[in-house]
């Protein structure tokens, strides 16, 4: 269940979710880029997604995200269409602009990526989405798609350090929002644990 957004995080909440949801994974060259569509930092996610195309991270993209209200442009139109215009090949970002959540970002994906690229050929993926959100993104992923390694990279906007979130009013709502989806959503086969492992939360 939701918390309020208004309450404070325990202390026994600040440290299973700096050590269990908010996973540092070691980074190495993947074979695709997974790029979660959102609404907000849009420009935190394609600075992101473009400093690692530039460091050799990734020789494919997907970016997926459907219209959402407020803007006549799908998120993987405005997301792709501002990597592409940073340097990033357009040829080489494949786009899915139907997704309304994280379920149907992976959901919708994988047959576009199988199609272009076959689903056999990805042996790993770099997932790259809010900080708030965090392992949610790669345990989507690994609910459909458990064959290949996952890697995680977030990005925001807030000047609090990621580990000190608790301190950010804002920050502490949206990761505690986050952070209590994950049981519920294991327990409705939405999402499975990842990484292997990860101890179960208490």
């Amino acid at each position: 269940m939701t918390p309020p957004p208004t309450r404070s995080p325990t202390e026994a909440e600040i440290a299973a979710i700096n050590a269990r949801h908010l996973i540092e994974t070691p980074l190495r060259p993947a074979d695709l880029l997974f790029v979660f569509g959102t609404r907000e930092d849009v420009e935190e996610r394609v600075a992101e997604a473009c400093r690692l195309w530039r460091e050799g991270f990734f020789r494919w993209a997907i970016v997926s995200g459907g219209v959402t209200p407020g803007s006549d442009l799908s998120e993987c139109e405005i997301i792709a269409g501002a990597m592409a215009a940073r340097g990033v090949p357009a040829d080489i970002i494949l786009r899915e602009d139907r997704a309304m959540n994280t379920g149907e970002n992976v959901i919708f994906s994988l047959p576009i990526i199988d199609a272009a690229l076959g689903l056999a050929s990805i042996r790993s993926v770099i997932c790259l989405g809010n900080s708030w959100t965090a392992r949610r993104y790669p345990m989507t992923l690994h609910r459909h798609w458990p064959e290949v390694e996952k890697m995680l990279v977030m990005v925001d906007s807030f000047r609090t350090p990621r580990a000190l979130w608790h301190t950010d009013a804002e920050f502490s709502r949206r990761m505690l929002r986050e952070w209590h989806k994950i049981e519920p959503y294991k327990a409705r086969g939405f999402i499975a644990e990842w990484p292997r492992r990860e101890t179960r939360d208490r």
